[in-house]
């Protein structure tokens, strides 16, 4: 760990104390997990403590681990990663907050402390079905309005629900059950003497 992220470390578990669930170092950068029920709080001391100063949400997106490690994973299936930018101290941050019950995934928003957030959220529960408490426009934002269910969760069949297109004899787009036919993908066979000629 480099000089750098060893006083983050510190800072981190001196001013937040017992709120830390974990702090582990990953890809060069920290990783603070923390509760539900202590996110809201943690991320507005991030902000506003001086001596941490994560003035910027960088970025925001869910996960489903019901896959994750070959599906050994037994903690909860939803979380919420956020990166957070120090500019003052020229560190990132990565926070990490799992949701209590994967049938009803449900955060704290964090657009109330850094309004980058507002989309990201928007995004996390179009695609992944997390629902942010306190977030004020909860809509879908890369899906249509009639779509069903949501595209990045593991269990989601890979040809999804329905198809829609236009019907030229309607004359309006129409939805109906997914026609996909499968078929083999045979690989072509790249022979040496004829390769790039």
């Amino acid at each position: 760990m480099t000089d750098l992220l060893t006083v983050l470390q510190g800072r981190l578990e001196k001013v937040l104390g017992k709120k830390v669930a974990r702090i582990h170092e990953a890809l060069g950068e920290l990783t603070l997990v923390v509760r539900s029920e202590d996110y809201l709080e943690v991320a507005k001391t991030l902000r506003d403590e001086p001596s941490l100063g994560f003035e910027q949400l960088i970025d925001l997106c869910g996960v489903d681990y019901s896959d994750y490690d070959n599906a050994t994973w037994e903690g909860p299936r939803f979380a919420v990663v956020s990166h957070l930018l120090s500019v003052q101290h020229n560190w990132r941050l990565r926070l990490r907050v799992f949701a209590p019950e994967d049938g009803y995934p449900l955060v704290a928003s964090v657009t109330p402390i850094w309004n980058s957030a507002n989309w990201f959220e928007r995004e996390a529960f179009d695609l992944f079905g997390i629902l942010f408490d306190g977030h004020d426009d909860l809509r879908r934002i890369l899906t249509d309005y009639g779509f069903i269910g949501h595209p990045f969760r593991k269990d989601f069949p890979v040809s999804g629900n329905v198809e829609m297109r236009y019907d030229p004899e309607q004359k309006r787009v129409i939805y109906q059950p997914v026609t996909i036919e499968t078929r083999e993908v045979t690989p072509r066979v790249i022979r040496e003497e004829s390769y790039g000629a």
